[in-house]
């Protein structure tokens, strides 16, 4: 059990800060959560959840929720070229052969994280615009005008942390050149789609992934176009579906059938940031996206975050207010190595789909090699190292 008397507060309630909730209240820790939206809530998205993250969050008890409303992804998922040309099976299952890989709307993968806390833990409607630290605690204020003191404060606060200036200077988001198109279509309107399976088709400049969520009745796809034009980091910015379907036309004739089939479509701008110098200052630390974000060109924002939230909450298990900022060092010096190996992986990737290579043969062996990759993130176990650190 943790620390009689260890305050945590959590900025932002996303999946990276509810899933540390959900962490510390495991380890008995005392916490609180606060969000500056009037409500939780997640615009309809898919994120994968991948073997790294499904066998932390299943010891948390979150198993059988993840099993009720996930879509699970298995053999059959395939990388092809955009003309259906097959290049590679997409790893689904750790080393051990154990398939932990689910597609999941984000607004269910929330609701099952906000499930798992205790009533009072949550506090919407609370945007952060102060932090202090003294030797005895963090200050926070909101615009709310209330006020929270805890011994530590995890920014959990997104890419445009409002927390992050005061760990690091800022810095801008770094814009990767493309958009995403993101959106959700039934699956009842797609009976001859491939069931179970992730799908990714790669061309020149852009990509196309579908896979399906809340228990296979939705299929969620995302197209990966180029753009100069720096659009809004948000889910919600309305995309045009003839722009989406004419960004397609002559691929695969499944993307063609299926874009017949979209009604409304979303723009994402992908940006992600250079890996920072230092995650914490004292009392704070930065969590997520608000520490690491990255392109979503290997399926780790989601699942990195909640890494960054066990290791947190372990570390901090057998501290108490006075030397709980040696566990947050010790959580960054953890973290930092791991997650800048997958931001730059991320990126690498996102070139490999865009396949700008002069000979895709190359290409393609490299995504076949991969699997060495995927096995390196789906087979580590974060608790594991966390507890070695912290001599549990």
């Amino acid at each position: 059990m943790g620390s009689p008397g260890l305050r945590v507060a959590i900025v932002g309630g996303g999946i990276g800060g509810m899933a540390t909730a959900n962490a510390l209240v495991r380890h008995g820790i005392e916490v609180a959560v606060y969000e500056q939206a009037p409500e939780l809530g997640e615009i309809g998205a898919g994120v994968l959840m991948t073997p790294n993250s499904v066998r932390l969050l299943e010891r948390i008890g979150m198993g059988p929720a993840l099993a009720a409303v996930g879509a699970r992804i298995g053999d059959g998922s395939q990388y092809y070229r955009k003309d259906g040309t097959l290049v590679a099976p997409i790893l689904t299952t750790d080393s051990q052969g154990w398939n932990g890989m689910y597609g999941m709307h984000r607004a269910d993968l929330l609701t099952i994280l906000a499930d798992g806390l205790p009533n009072g833990v949550i506090h919407t409607n609370h945007q952060c615009v102060g932090f202090d630290q003294d030797e005895a605690a963090a200050h926070l204020q909101f615009d709310n005008g209330a006020s929270a003191t805890a011994d530590v404060v995890i920014a959990a606060d997104g890419i445009h942390s409002a927390l992050q200036r005061y760990v690091v200077a800022p810095s801008r988001p770094v814009h990767s050149g493309s958009v995403a198109y993101r959106g959700l279509i039934p699956a009842e309107r797609l009976p001859w789609w491939r069931r179970g399976v992730s799908q990714l088709w790669m061309g020149e400049g852009k990509h196309f992934l579908v896979y399906p969520v809340r228990s296979g009745e939705l299929i969620n796809y995302v197209g990966f176009v180029p753009s100069d034009e720096r659009t809004t980091e948000s889910w919600s910015a309305p995309g045009d579906p003839v722009a989406l379907a004419a960004a397609f036309a002559g691929w695969d004739s499944p993307i063609e059938r299926l874009l017949t089939q979209v009604d409304t479509t979303f723009w994402w701008g992908l940006y992600d940031r250079e890996p920072l110098s230092t995650w914490t200052n004292g009392r704070l630390t930065l969590l997520g996206d608000a520490a690491h974000p990255m392109l979503p060109h290997v399926g780790q924002g989601a699942n990195q975050a909640i890494e960054d939230a066990v290791a947190l909450a372990t570390l901090l298990a057998t501290r108490d207010g006075n030397t709980a900022r040696e566990a947050l060092q010790a959580y960054e010096s953890l973290r930092r190595p791991r997650v800048a190996e997958v931001q730059r992986g991320a990126r690498a990737n996102g070139q490999r789909y865009d396949s700008a290579y002069d000979d895709l043969n190359e290409r393609d062996a490299e995504i076949a090699a991969s699997v060495t990759f995927r096995s390196w993130l789906y087979d580590y176990d974060v608790e594991a190292d966390a507890g070695e650190l912290a001599g549990t």
